[in-house]
This record gives structure tokens, sequence and C-alpha cells, in this order.
């Protein structure tokens, strides 16, 4: 009886990330990201960046989620990124959202670029909603703020350990309260 709802979640898994990556392209994922103003230092200055246009994730009390990426250095696509994430916890629906995954200097970039790489469990990604008011907003130890140019306030968002996450939520419903970690692969073109 159990089997049915793990085989049931990984089928919306890689249901949502096939249907949705056919449609996807990485320029207009990258663009996404560029237009929201507090992103702007990190497209300026970073070392390289790995781009996800949609990560699927479903879940019932166990969850995953998995998508493909391309990893730049610079402007440049240096290879090929699969993420897989394992949860476990209170957690209830599927989503499909965009990740990108700034590298501050090239120490970050090559630990990364190294094989196989992961974010532990206390790992924060940001959320960013792309548009002429963009907000940003953390899970954990950092507050949110507005970054929109009419609110006065920027959010103060930086690397972490050399890395910076945010997500962009595209669509689906989620209620989650579980601890995972996602797990990235790395395939030099």
């Amino acid at each position: 009886m159990k089997k049915i709802p793990v085989l049931l979640i990984l089928a919306l898994i890689f249901g949502i990330s096939t249907v949705a990556a056919a449609a996807d392209n990485y320029s207009s994922t990258i663009k996404v990201f560029r237009d929201s103003p507090a992103l702007a230092k990190f497209f300026k200055d970073s070392y390289g960046y790995a781009v996800f246009p949609t990560i699927g994730k479903a879940g019932y009390v166990i969850g995953g989620s998995y998508g493909v990426g391309q990893v730049y250095r610079g402007k440049k696509v240096t290879g090929k990124s699969t993420v897989i994430e394992g949860s476990i916890g209170l957690q209830l629906g599927a989503e499909a959202f965009s990740e990108i995954i700034f590298f501050q200097d090239k120490r970050a970039y090559a630990e990364f670029t190294n094989g196989n790489f992961e974010f532990g469990a206390t790992a924060q990604a940001v959320a960013i909603t792309a548009g002429a008011q963009a907000r940003t907003g953390t899970a954990g130890q950092s507050a949110g703020a507005s970054a929109g140019p009419k609110t006065g306030v920027q959010a103060k968002v930086d690397y972490v350990k050399g890395m910076a996450t945010f997500v962009h939520t595209k669509g689906g419903l989620m209620y989650e309260f579980s601890v995972g970690g996602q797990k990235f692969t790395f395939e030099k073109l």
C-alpha cells in the first residue's frame, strides 16, 4: 500500500519536469532572473552560475524533486547539471520552480563542478518574483525585504559559503514542513 504513494510522487516529479522542460529554454529563464533588480549585483560580480529552468517537486510525507540545468562561467556554457532532492516530513502537493545558483569565485565554481555537490538541510534559497516590483524573501536566518524600485528598501542578500541561491515559483501547490537536501551532478561539455 505504501508503494503506491511513492510511485505517484515519482511520476509527478518526472512528469512535471519533463513536460515543463520541453517548453522551457535557458535564455528565457535567465531573463526572468535578470529582470529582478535584487539580482543585478550577482549577474555583474559572480564568477559563474548554474540555472535550472524547471525543477519539478512533489511530496506526500516522502518527497522529491528533479531538474536539468546548465552551468555557466561568465556567459559561456561549461556543462550540464542535474539536481535531485529528497525530503521527509509533513508535506503534500506538487510544484514547479526555476532555480539559479551564483558562484562568488573560482573556488565556489570548482566546488560545484568537481562532480557531485550537495546542499544540506540548512541551505537557504531566496524566493523572487520577477517584474517591476520584485520581492525577495528568505527562509531561516535572514529577514525578507521588498526590492522593488518604488519601495525605497533594498534587500540585503549575500553569498553563503561562496554561493547564493534564488528560486522563482512557476506553479503548483505544496504544503511542506520537512527536512531534505539537494544533490547536484555536473557533466563538462
